[in-house]
């Protein structure tokens, strides 16, 4: 039987990551060579869009609700909230996870990359070709 071959074998020890350029040991990469810190940035903007989506969603369907069921506030005003509990959540969710799917499979390079410090002139910015 051959030997399963791990993709890290393939690279060097040290590897740059490539959303933020950093040099880091192949070790700490994951497949799409991203290291933890530019996984959690990303995590992060893909928290910030799905909750934000989550209440874009809530206030859909809390007019939706209000405007075109028309319910009785008498009648279980807690189930109306629960639905909007609960769209908020799963809403959020979903959108966050999409969020992030995007993200990766994308995998724009050098997104998180920050240039050293004197390297350009403060008047202009990035080139590019």
């Amino acid at each position: 039987m051959t030997e399963r071959v791990d993709w890290r074998e393939r690279f060097p020890e040290d590897v740059t990551c490539v959303r933020c350029l950093r040099v880091k040991p192949v070790a700490e990469l994951d497949r799409l060579l991203w290291c933890p810190d530019c996984q959690a940035a990303a995590l992060r903007r893909a928290t910030v869009r799905g909750w934000s989506a989550g209440g874009v969603l809530v206030v859909v369907l809390a007019l939706y609700i209000w405007l075109v069921i028309q319910p009785d506030p008498t009648l279980i005003p807690s189930f109306w909230l629960a639905t909007l509990a609960v769209a908020f959540y799963l809403g959020g969710r979903v959108a966050r996870e999409l969020a992030y799917g995007y993200e990766r499979v994308t995998n724009r390079r050098a997104v998180e990359a920050v240039p050293p410090a004197g390297e350009a002139d403060e008047g202009e910015g990035l080139k590019t070709t």
